[in-house]
């Protein structure tokens, strides 16, 4: 199982960017994935779920900023990030969770710095 994350990198507040994650190893459309997040010095967070039939969730602290999606015909998942804070610099991790568990497989992390 592989997942391989892309699009972080330096923007300044207010500003957009879009995660994507590419999986491969797995029957991408049945598993429910998610999106974490660590911050220098905190400990890491979850940001975001997506269900197989598209149901997502989302940490109070993004609600309404960021957007989680899915392509499984590319088996990629998305994620979505406008208005974005200082308080959101941290390295961003696509997952493959188990079931309604914790995830079972991370990514490397792609990191996001949100400069003010």
């Amino acid at each position: 199982v592989q997942l391989q994350a892309s699009g972080g990198g330096l923007v300044q507040a207010g500003g957009s960017l879009r995660l994507s994650c590419a999986a491969s190893g797995i029957i991408f459309s049945r598993n429910r994935m998610g999106w974490y997040r660590q911050a220098p010095g905190k400990q890491r967070e979850l940001v975001a779920v997506i269900a197989s039939d598209g149901t997502t969730n989302y940490a109070d602290s993004v609600k309404g900023r960021f957007a989680i999606s899915r392509d499984n015909a590319k088996s990629t998942v998305y994620l979505q990030m406008s208005s974005l804070k200082p308080e959101d610099t941290a390295v961003y991790y696509c997952t493959i969770m188990d079931g309604l568990g914790p995830p079972k497989y991370w990514g490397q992390g792609t990191l996001v710095t949100v400069s003010s």
